[in-house]
């Protein structure tokens, strides 16, 4: 059997894994083991024990429970309340009200969480009993959430940015700062949409006042300034070339709990359930990676990804064309493979294909996590869908729709990253200092 019939069929058994059933990291692990033993017998599992090893032995990938920890601690000391709160007073005055709220809120949030699913529930657990009371449109309440909460991977600190930034051996500071300005501009394009609508039909959004006296908007200023000063701290921290990613992360736990006590709800019992929440998402993630490195190490060892490179070279596609082609591939697979799947699974194969195009792993970053956003709010399996539906009492078919003029957004953004890359990559380029 060559060795292009032996990737179709792990491939195929990969995909059949995921149709009936089975979780991401066994459905990747258990095409890895068996492509191994078909490339190579037995003797092609020795090496496992080693990658085992060196896949998790990794300073980059112990941010991710520390950002993790950060987020469930303000959430758990119901911080994630009081900006929402703040917020709903600063910007509800804008048309649309409390859906501007949302988008708000949900950026606030991502820019500590790094997880979209948790930027979604958090905000959306607050959220939509508010809006369901003042008579909100559920389309547009709910697709306002569902796409906010994919904010959380585009703005840093993103996990899904870590994991990337791993496999690619990418600074994973440079990718979080080439996130900043897309997520802005994601941000600003989302509430603008808001706003438009709200404008045009008045219906969706009762009018919402602002803040009434000094009194009230010093109050609102209180409630979102620990959040400001804790993304300050962190980020900064990165950005300025003082500490790693997870040194920041670990600083931002410190941050974070003296945040809770002094604002917030802080105590063992938020400890220790803030803890548990972090094991359990953790260990669902970090599977999904080291069962990546095995696949990694499977194609690796059979010389796929030359073969891929030599193919796809000889194929004589120009830049555009190739970028047209992953357009189709992370477009379809963003609706049957859940996020970190589909970094792991494609970026092994793919990564020396872009070298070969002279496409900057960092800018190639930026689109891959869109494209991962957009697969978090396309049906049947966006996440971020199942997450708002969770917590609501509305149709799934109402989240759905409502996610389509978000949906669109993205291809505009994802258009303009490619005619202008300087959007992503203008502040990297500015600091060296970032380690």
């Amino acid at each position: 059997m060559t060795p292009s019939v032996e990737l179709i069929v792990v491939m195929l058994v990969f995909l059949g894994l995921l149709t009936v059933g089975m979780t991401i990291p066994f459905a990747i692990l258990v095409p890895s083991v068996l492509y191994l033993v078909m490339h190579a017998g037995l003797a092609g599992l020795k090496g496992i024990g080693l990658v085992s090893w060196g896949s998790m032995n990794s300073f980059t990938l112990t941010a991710i429970p520390l950002f993790i920890l950060m987020a469930e601690i303000l959430q758990e000391s119901k911080l994630s309340q009081r900006v929402y709160r703040g917020l709903s007073t600063l910007v509800a005055w804008m048309p649309g009200g409390l859906l501007q709220t949302n988008i708000a809120g949900c950026a606030i949030f991502a820019a500590i969480s790094g997880s979209s699913v948790v930027t979604a529930a958090s905000i959306g657990r607050v959220a939509l009993p508010e809006l369901q009371r003042r008579n909100y449109s559920p389309r547009l309440s709910a697709g306002s959430l569902a796409a906010g909460g994919t904010l959380g991977i585009l703005f840093p600190p993103s996990i899904a940015m870590i994991v990337y930034g791993t496999f690619t051996e990418t600074s994973v500071a440079k990718l979080f700062m080439a996130g900043v300005m897309p997520g802005f501009l994601l941000t600003f394009m989302f509430m603008t949409y808001i706003a438009v609508h709200a404008w045009l039909k008045p219906g969706v959004a009762p009018v919402e006042r602002g803040a009434r006296s000094a009194g009230e908007l010093l109050t609102a200023v209180l409630d979102v300034l620990p959040f400001v000063f804790l993304i300050g701290g962190t980020m900064g921290s990165i950005y300025s070339g003082l500490v790693t990613p997870t040194e920041a992360a670990a600083v931002g736990c410190l941050l974070a709990m003296v945040i809770a006590m002094i604002c917030g709800e802080f105590n063992f019992r938020v400890l220790k359930v803030a803890l548990q929440t972090c094991v359990r998402v953790c260990g669902n993630i970090l599977f999904i990676v080291y069962a990546a490195f095995v696949f990694s190490y499977a194609i690796s060892y059979a010389g796929v990804g030359e073969q891929i490179t030599q193919f796809l070279v000889e194929l004589k596609l120009s830049r555009l064309e190739f970028f047209l082609a992953l357009f189709v591939l992370y477009t379809v697979l963003g609706c049957l493979v859940e996020s970190l799947g589909m970094i792991v699974v494609t970026v092994p194969l793919l990564y020396p294909v872009l070298l070969q195009y002279g496409i900057d792993p960092i800018w190639f970053g930026v689109i891959l996590v869109l494209f991962i956003e957009m697969g978090q709010i396309s049906p049947p399996i966006g996440i971020n869908l199942f997450v708002i539906q969770s917590i609501w009492t509305g149709k799934l078919s109402d989240v759905v729709m409502g996610t389509v003029p978000f949906h669109l957004l993205l291809f505009v953004l994802l258009g303009l990253l490619v005619v202008f890359p300087d959007i992503a990559m203008w502040l990297p380029s500015r600091t060296t200092a970032v380690p």
